[in-house]
């Protein structure tokens, strides 16, 4: 660098003096520039030039503090202070001269000449002395910066070197005093650390005679963040013997830790934040805690998660109709079982309905219930059911109507049969047209009772599925 350079060269500088005769105005003038850099160690001189008056008397000063008196051309020594004599010389014409200078002779020097009758002179230096920059190192205090924290400092040390000039850097780029960083002291505050200011960071320390940069990564630790919980398949509900996975992730440094509890118990049957369940039942329902934790802050969050587990009632629901005191007709839908229990109605007889498993509702007899049929929906949320009853036809006939349908395609074609017989049409069983539905009329209830259990059988080409239905 062409500056070091001239800087260098002054360590050794020649100086001129010249002097007049004795009417001129005194005066003394530095030969060169008034600021002078030295290397700790080297040899340097501060060179005057004065004219105005012969022989006139010479003091250098160290700010207020006289180091060196001397006439010159005097016979005499020049005076140096005490603990400066193996430093300090001044030279014939004036000039002090500095050998093997150490760092603390850093500092303000000024030259006064006197003469009796011409007054004084007088003309002020400024030198500073370096050391080569070495052995730099870049620590940090805490050892991990931390997101939310007040402050998080890098601050640099050195085995030996005067720093004239510092500059930060973060991942390359140039830092100064602002709302995030502050720079002091051989120190670079970070205020109120984010996980942005994880990276590289170096400090470039310069003096006229060497330059050294060093680095330190940091490491922000922060989180975890807010977990979030996924079910796998994704579902409103799952049914009994079903199986799921529960997944859970927080972003964090370091990686958070994951640990589901159920019922205050944690579970075991979890890697990496997922947990498995397979093959669920209702027991398991309820609320799942997802709790993640930061091993280092030990910063902790948790999340919830609400599986909900459905069992389908048993069987099918099952309708019947009975006189009450021979003046009301009561309908009653049954459908046991199930979690939850499922909800019954009659929607052609009344907008109440129940879910107690159980339905009855009273009617007053009349002709407009004869050879009717009514439905009782049953609403599960893993099955939508129905059953259906006839009242008894005024040739007092028994009358029940079984349907019998199946998603299929191409559609199912619905054959018919009780016990090991197969069911024809006839006076007593009537199969509708498109075969789904078995009418069965009787005077005696014998009929129903002998052989109560009826099959209805779906197939197409791809195969078939049985369901059979109990008659009560």
């Amino acid at each position: 660098m062409k500056w070091l350079e001239g800087f260098q060269k002054l360590s050794s500088v020649l100086f001129i003096l010249t002097f007049q005769g004795a009417n001129c105005q005194l005066a003394v003038f530095p030969i060169g520039p008034a600021l002078v850099n030295a290397l700790a160690g080297s040899n340097v001189t501060l060179a005057v030039s004065f004219h105005g008056a012969p022989d006139p008397v010479l003091t250098w000063f160290k700010g207020n503090l006289p180091v060196g008196t001397w006439t010159l051309n005097s016979n005499s020594p020049p005076d140096i202070a005490n603990g400066s004599r193996d430093v300090l010389r001044i030279e014939n014409n004036g000039s002090l001269t500095f050998k093997g200078v150490p760092k603390h002779f850093t500092g303000n020097y000024t030259v006064e000449l006197t003469k009796s009758g011409l007054g004084q002179a007088l003309v002020t230096f400024t030198l500073k002395i370096f050391e080569s920059i070495q052995n730099v190192t870049l620590s940090t205090q805490p050892d991990f910066a931390q997101e939310g924290a007040e402050r998080f400092t890098l601050q640099y040390t050195m085995l030996q070197g005067v720093v004239e000039q510092e500059i930060w850097y973060f991942n390359g780029g140039k830092l100064k005093n602002s709302t995030r960083y502050l720079i002091k002291g051989r120190s670079l505050v970070i205020l109120e650390p984010t996980r942005t200011d994880r990276g590289s960071y170096s400090v470039l320390l310069m003096n006229p005679f060497s330059s050294v940069t060093t680095h330190r990564n940091v490491t922000v630790l922060y989180g975890p963040d807010e977990p979030t919980v996924e079910a796998l398949p994704a579902q409103p509900f799952y049914k009994v013997g079903d199986s799921l996975v529960f997944s859970c992730q927080a972003e964090g440094f370091p990686k958070p830790t994951v640990e589901w509890v159920f019922i205050g118990q944690i579970l075991s049957d979890f890697h990496q934040g997922v947990l498995n369940l397979t093959n669920v039942q209702t027991s398991q329902g309820g609320v799942y805690t997802c709790s993640v934790l930061n091993g280092l802050t030990e910063e902790k969050r948790e999340k919830n998660v609400t599986l909900t587990v459905y069992e389908r009632p048993l069987g099918n629901p099952v309708c019947s109709v009975m006189s009450v005191n021979n003046a009301n007709l009561q309908y009653q839908c049954m459908w046991a079982g199930g979690t939850p229990q499922a909800r019954l109605s009659f929607p052609t007889l009344s907008n109440t309905s129940s879910v107690a498993g159980i339905f009855s509702f009273v009617v007053p007899a009349s002709t407009n219930f004869d050879k009717r049929t009514i439905i009782c929906i049953a609403e599960h949320p893993v099955e939508q059911n129905a059953c259906n009853i006839t009242a008894i036809d005024p040739d007092g006939k028994i009358a029940v109507t079984i349907q019998c349908v199946s998603e299929a395609s191409p559609e199912a074609v619905v054959s018919w049969s009780r016990g090991d017989e197969a069911v024809i049409n006839g006076s007593t069983y009537q199969i509708s047209s498109n075969t789904t539905q078995l009418k069965i009329r009787s005077y005696n209830i014998t009929t129903f009772l002998l052989t109560p259990n009826f099959t209805c059988t779906c197939h197409n080409p791809l195969g078939s599925k049985k369901k059979q239905v109990h008659l009560q």
